[in-house]
Parts: structure tokens; C-alpha cells; sequence
């Protein structure tokens, strides 16, 4: 071969090198770049999550001082004499969901339900028979106390309140199912429904959001004020904590005490998601009212 075919031989692999490491340079560059982006795209992400989420605007404040308001002002009704009977509508329903946390458990843990009974006087019981016992015991507070979460959720913003109250007014209506069949029932669950129905013709339904929220936190703290009641006050040897410590072992004031702090948690990861998704102001959230089953 001439010595000038392997000149050019010499210069086209020297090419091809060449370029395969100016490829290889740009894309070690390449991904070092996108890394760095990455990197920082997660950083402000994060940075705007964590601002976002210890930021409470002025309605979010307002909110949680009316949760705070609440929350003393049951605990001091709960245990009044006579004013307690104002709780009577409200209390219903909470010992329905009390109820309903057994039943639902229950049904899940192959058992089988007999019957409701509810009584604001006498508490409620349900009748069950199979189930798992470890399961359906707790299950009637922390139901409750979840369900009281998901309603002060629903108290941040208008429109979630709007359906929380739909689902409150056929709640209050079944527990007529269940409930002793007294005219004073019957009244007070009527008023409670007229109040949520009444509640969204007011404002473009703004004061609904407060009616959802003193539900929500009644009923969240309903194991907290309920086993103080039956532990500490009265100490009731039929309650729930009672005879799960008599078949699981412990005392029944350390699993009240348990399951009253887990309720308090639920209630916490409640507000703090209601912080977190319904930023809105008061005005934003009467418009977005307005294209929700519009009330006026």
C-alpha cells in the first residue's frame, strides 16, 4: 500500500476519534447538567412545598381559631348540666359515626350486624356477632374521629364544605333509622338538617363551612372527651377500652389514653391538609361557591 493511503487511513481514524470523544465529552457534560437541574428543580420544589406548607394566610388563621374556639367550647358543654342538651342534634350524629366505625369493621372482619341502637342518653351500641374483636373495638373511636378529620378538611374551603353537608344531611336523617323514636329526637335531627340546608342560602353558603367544622372537630375529639368521661368521671366498665383491655390485656384507661392520642393525630393531618389544599381567601372561595350548586 502507498505510503500516502496510510497517511489518509491515519487521518480518518484520527477523525473518528476525535469525534467519538467530543460525543462522549458532550454527553458526560450533558448529563452532569441535567443532574445539576435536577438537583435543583427538587431543591425548589421542596423549598416551595415547606414555604406553602407553614404559611396560614388570614382565612386559614380565622379557621383555626374557630377550631381552637370549638374545641373549648364542647369540652366545657359536654360536661355542663342542662346546656349539655344543646350538643343532643349534634351528639346524635357523632355516636352514629361512632357506631358506624363498629358495623363497618365488623362487616369487613366477616361478621355480621344485628342492630343499631342510638340513644344520646344511653350512648349507642351495636349488636354484632363474629368479626375480629382487636379490629372492631377501636374502630368505633377512631372511626369517628377520622371521619371528624375528613369533615374539618372539608371546613377550609366553601365548596368542600357544600359537600361535606350533603353527606351530613342523609347522615342525620339515617340515624331516625336507628335513634330511640322520641318527638325530641325527631325535632332536634330535623332542626340540625334545617340548619345545614338553611346554612347554604346565606352568604353564597359561607356559614356552612363553620357548621361542617364544629361537627368535624366534635366528632374528632368525641374519644377524648367520651373516654374521659367513661374512664376518669364514671369509670364504666361496659366501654370500649373496658373490655378490650379485659381480652388483649393492659388497663382500660392505657388504651383510652391510646387510642384518645391517636384521635388527636388524625385530627392534626386533618388541618394540616385543609392548610395545605384551600389557600383560597374568603372572596376566592365565595366565587368558586358561586359555580357549585348555586344558592343565590
Amino acid at each position: 500500500m502507498a505510503p500516502i493511503q496510510h497517511l489518509d487511513i491515519a487521518r480518518a481514524l484520527f477523525a473518528n476519534f476525535k469525534s467519538e470523544a467530543s460525543t462522549a465529552l458532550l454527553a458526560r457534560h450533558a448529563r452532569r447538567a441535567v443532574a445539576t437541574a435536577g438537583q435543583e428543580v427538587a431543591k425548589a420544589s421542596v423549598h416551595h412545598i415547606a414555604r406553602r406548607s407553614l404559611t396560614v394566610n388570614s382565612t386559614q388563621a380565622t379557621t383555626l381559631g374557630v377550631i381552637a374556639a370549638y374545641a373549648v367550647a364542647i369540652a366545657l358543654l359536654w360536661n355542663l348540666p342542662y346546656v349539655r342538651w344543646s350538643l343532643w342534634p349534634f351528639k346524635m350524629l357523632v355516636i352514629a359515626f361512632h357506631e358506624f366505625g363498629h358495623a363497618i369493621t365488623a362487616c369487613c372482619t366477616g361478621g355480621r350486624v344485628k342492630s343499631i341502637s342510638l340513644d344520646p342518653r344511653e350512648g349507642g351500641v351495636t349488636h354484632m356477632q363474629g368479626g375480629i374483636s382487636a379490629v372492631t373495638l377501636p374502630a368505633g373511636y377512631l372511626g369517628s374521629s377520622l371521619i371528624g378529620a375528613l369533615l374539618i378538611f372539608c371546613g377550609f374551603d366553601i365548596v368542600a364544605s357544600k359537600v361535606a353537608s350533603i353527606v351530613l344531611g342523609v347522615c342525620f336523617l339515617l340515624t331516625l333509622w336507628w335513634a330511640r323514636k322520641d318527638w325530641l329526637t325527631i325535632g332536634t335531627i330535623l332542626l340540625a338538617v334545617g340548619l345545614l340546608v338553611a346554612c347554604w342560602f346565606i352568604a353564597h353558603a359561607e356559614p356552612l363551612r363553620f357548621v361542617v367544622l364544629f361537627i368535624g372537630v366534635m366528632s374528632a375529639l368525641y374519644s377524648v372527651w367520651d373516654i374521659c368521661d367513661d374512664l376518669i368521671l364514671r369509670k364504666v366498665n361496659t366501654s370500649d377500652a373496658f373490655v378490650f383491655a379485659e381480652r388483649y390485656g393492659g388497663s382500660s384507661q392505657c388504651w383510652g389514653v391510646i387510642w384518645s392520642i391517636v384521635s388527636v393525630l388524625f385530627m392534626a393531618a386533618g388541618i394540616v391538609a385543609g392548610i395545605a389544599a384551600f389557600p383560597e381567601t374568603f372572596t376566592e372561595q365565595e366565587k368558586d361557591s358561586q359555580n357549585f350548586i348555586p344558592t343565590r
